[in-house]
Parts: C-alpha cells; structure tokens; sequence
C-alpha cells in the first residue's frame, strides 16, 4: 500500500491524517528535507531525508600517499575542516605508533578552541537564535536585534584568528600536518591574539546568559549519549568512547560496537549502536558525560543560571552550545598563556609501516570517527569516516516522533516551524554525512 492508498483508506475510515512536508530544510548546512506523517494522533514516519549527492572521500582516499589524507578530509567541510584534520592525522599517527610530545597537543587542542568558537557562534547566532524569536534569518533578526548579532560576529572573529594563527587560514587549515604542524607561531602572534580572545570571553558569558532566557518547547528524552572521555580534560581530540549506559572502549573496538546501515530516503548511512539501537552525538553528549571537567569560569556560569546537570531536553541543546563556546574561550587562553616559549621542534618524525590506525575527536557536532589501513609504504588502502551527522539522524528521527506526538493540537504552521527547529537543534551538517554511499554491483 503506498502514501496516496493509505490516505484514501483512512478518510473513508473518518480517520483525521496529518502531514508536515519540508522540501527544502533553511539554516542548515547541506541539502534535506523532513517528511513527518500522522494518522489518528500516531507518528506512522518520521524521516529527516538526505539527497545531497554523496561525494565518495573514502574512495578518493584509496591510493593516495597518507601524508595527504589531511588535507583531503579537510574538504569534507568548510566549516570544521579543523576536526577532519585532526581525525585523520591521529588516526594515522596512531597506526605509525607515533608518540606526540605536550606542546604539539596543547597546539592542537588550540586550533581545534578556534575551530568550536567558531562553528558554533555561526550555528547559535546565525541559524538557531532566529528560531527563537520567529525570525526568518539572521537577516531579519539583525534589524531587530543588531548588537546580539555584532556580539556574534566578534566571538566567531576570535575562532578564526586562532584557527588563522595555527592553520595559516581560516578555511581548510595548512600548516597541520602528521606528526605536528609545518611551524609553530611566534610569542608575537600569540600576544597579538589574546586580547581577541579575552573580548571573546566576555561575549560568550553574555550569550550563555542570553540564551538561557530563551522560552524552550518541552521535550524529553532517554537518549544514550556517546562522547569521548579522558578522565583529564574535557573531550576535543584524545580519549576513550563511553556513553551514559555504561559502554566505555577505545577508539580502536568502535568497529565491534557501532554499525552503519543504508536507508532509501537518505544518501547519508545511520549509525547505530549494535544490538541497541540510536545514540546521541554532540554538545550535550559531551556534557552529560565531561560536564565535572568544565573550567571554574564555566562551573560558575552554569550555576548562575541554574542549568541542569544532565541535559536531556534537545531544544536546550543551544546553551549548551554557548556553555562550550565559553569553555573554548576559556580553554585557549589557558593555554595560551601556558605555553612555553622555547625552541621545541614543529613536528615528530614518522616511520612507515603497514597497519590499520584508528582515532576519533570531537567535531562541533559530535564524534567524528576515522579508519586507514595503511601499507608499508603508508599509501591508504581502505579508509572509513562516520561524520557526526550520520551518527545523529535515527536520534533526531526519533525526536520528531516524540515532539509530534506529545503536540497534535499545535496548528500546521506552529507544527511546521517547530519540526523544522527539531532538526535544527542538531546543527547537522548534511555535507559531512552525504560523502559515501554502499553500492551493489550486478553482474550479468
């Protein structure tokens, strides 16, 4: 029976059927649509539909030299290019068996500060907040709330000074590198970019202020969160993986966990966990699981505003965003500050051989997973990548359901608009997740 046969069947019934049909998903990253139909107060589908062309970077990966992957993978996305780079890089190094030494890690953890102020100032600014105050875009918003836009612009100006610093620009990074950076910055560039980050600062506390004054649909949800761990620092580019029901592996066993499947409304796959269903990736999975290893600043801001210590309603999602761009503020003057000026080297050097490297960080959405099999020239054989997004969409699915069916007496409008923001509580980046595809290939 298909949509049309079921429709006629249910008004012959007198059964009422609704249906939310976006063709064209606005403010976010990528192409999508979202197609949510209801009969008799059931949510009978609920898909967030993915028909951005997939790109094939894991086959444009096979035969390349490895010592390419990261700027390859950096063209994944041009808005966290920073994570892809940093995924491949440790994956790699990882399957080389080479050991960082600090002062490359804190640099590292740096640019990818930068890389979270930056995305998801233009993620909350740009593309949530307008749903808040029934704005079109941030255009709109704009003539009726200039200076929380002009605060926007000058917390995403610091993400880009520090990814500039460290990168050498702001958009698909090239002084990283495996096994460090092409040259370290100077005590005079550092100094220059300090007091961006300290006005910076003193944005992100009014915007986890400003936020928190949001008025936020209610909705629940017994997500099991999955974010890496260090047990040290809050996550951005090393640790275990654990979620909130007690899974707790290295990077390395992600492949005995987690399953990617193929569905036929979407070019991107849905991860799941095995045997377990859907998980959540993302800002409040990091919370939920590293929020004791949040700075004081950061400590105290949540208490000001007597935020929740675990999470869990999706619409909030966005201060827990602003809570993360103040740590990241936080963090890199940390480490700024830290640093010790002396004449270490830019980079370790490597050793080829043949081997399999995994490594997983932090993306702004969420954990972003890679694999090489390398040979012993180090040329890739085989590369996996499992984006955020992909990692995301059975979960915001799911929200949809839920939402629709704890709101049947919203009009279609207010049903619409709402739906819509259900999505866009994720910042999914629909390019990211849209970049491979299983094929079958018949023989005749």
């Amino acid at each position: 029976m298909n949509e049309q046969e079921g429709k006629e069947i249910s008004l012959k019934a007198g059964i009422k059927t609704r249906t939310v049909h976006v063709d064209y998903l606005a403010r976010v990253e990528g192409e999508g649509s979202l197609y949510l139909h209801m009969r008799g107060g059931q949510v009978e589908c609920a898909q967030l539909k993915i028909f951005e062309p997939p790109r094939f970077f894991e086959a444009l990966l096979q035969g390349r030299d490895c010592l390419e992957a990261p700027d390859i993978t950096s063209r994944i996305c041009g808005i966290c290019p920073v994570a892809y780079q940093m995924s491949a890089i440790h994956a790699i190094e990882q399957a080389f068996g080479i050991d960082i030494p600090h002062h490359i890690h804190a640099l590292r953890r740096l640019l990818y500060c930068g890389e979270w102020i930056e995305s998801h100032t233009l993620h909350l600014y740009m593309l949530h907040a307008p749903d808040f105050y029934r704005c079109a875009d941030a255009i709109e918003m704009s003539k009726i709330y200039p200076k929380e836009l002009q605060r926007g612009l000058r917390i995403k100006k610091a993400g880009n000074a520090l990814i500039r610093m460290l990168g050498g620009r702001e958009i698909h990074p090239i002084n990283v590198k495996v096994g460090g950076f092409y040259r370290l910055p100077t005590k005079e560039e550092i100094q220059g970019v300090i007091p961006v980050l300290q006005e910076a600062l003193e944005a992100a506390i009014e915007t986890v202020h400003w936020v928190s004054g949001f008025s936020f649909p209610a909705l629940k949800r017994d997500y099991e969160c999955v974010a890496l761990v260090d047990g040290k620092e809050y996550p951005m580019n090393r640790g275990e993986i654990a979620s909130t029901k007690g899974l707790k592996i290295p990077v390395t066993s992600f492949d005995a966990h987690f399953e990617e499947r193929q569905v036929p409304y979407s070019t991107a796959l849905h991860a799941a966990i095995k045997e377990r269903g859907s998980y959540l990736v993302g800002p409040m999975a990091r919370y939920n699981l590293n929020r004791h290893l949040l700075s004081p600043l950061v400590q105290e801001t949540i208490r000001s505003i007597c935020f929740e210590e675990q999470c869990v309603n999706p619409f909030r999602s966005i201060i827990v965003r602003a809570l993360e761009i103040l740590y990241a503020c936080d963090e890199a003057l940390r480490i700024l500050r830290e640093y010790a000026w002396s004449l270490e080297s830019p980079c370790v050097p490597i050793e080829r051989r043949a081997s399999v490297g995994y490594a997983a960080t932090e993306a702004p959405r969420g954990l972003l997973v890679h694999r090489y099999h390398l040979n012993g020239e180090g040329v890739i054989e085989k590369a996996n990548i499992v984006p955020p997004t992909s990692q995301n969409q059975r979960t915001i699915e799911e929200d949809l359901e839920a939402f629709a069916r704890a709101n049947t007496g919203l009009s279609d409008a207010e049903l619409t608009h709402l739906c819509e923001q259900t999505v866009r509580n994720y910042d999914p980046c629909i390019s990211c997740s849209a970049h491979f595809l299983k094929l079958e290939r018949l023989h005749g």
